[in-house]
């Protein structure tokens, strides 16, 4: 795998995205896929749940860049920006992290998504409560 390949992998991604095109799923997912909405996120697993996924979102009007920061053998990690305007103004940064099948299609998709406001380290996430982070 190369950068070029994952480019064009990423450029119909975003394009079956924009143009809520569930149909564009077995051709960029492989059938067992696993995607990832957040690393501690259940994956849904699959064609039918990554387009079911996909259609929930479906009408949104957003902006997307995107960039390849590593490629190593089967393995990618894209550094993605997202701007929403549409049905609500919404901004989050995000790295993909991908796994490619032989055939180009990605086997496994982790997002690991960052939010503006929301607590990026340890120990900003608070000392109670399921999201408790060690204290200073």
């Amino acid at each position: 795998m190369d950068h070029d390949r994952v480019n064009a992998w990423v450029a119909a991604y975003e394009r079956a995205w924009r143009e809520d095109d569930a149909g564009a799923v077995p051709r960029l997912f492989t059938e067992d896929a696993r995607y990832s909405r957040s690393p501690y996120d259940h994956a849904l697993v699959g064609h039918a749940e990554i387009a079911d996924f996909w259609t929930a979102d479906a009408g949104a009007t957003f902006s997307m860049t995107a960039e390849p920061v590593a490629v190593e053998g089967r393995h990618a990690v894209v550094r993605v920006a997202v701007r929403y305007t549409a049905p609500r103004d919404q901004e989050y940064k995000d790295l993909w992290v991908l796994e490619l099948a032989d055939d180009g299609r990605v086997s496994d998709f982790e997002e690991w998504p960052f939010w503006p406001g929301r607590p990026y380290s340890a120990n900003d996430v608070g000392t109670e409560g399921p999201d408790a982070g060690p204290t200073p």
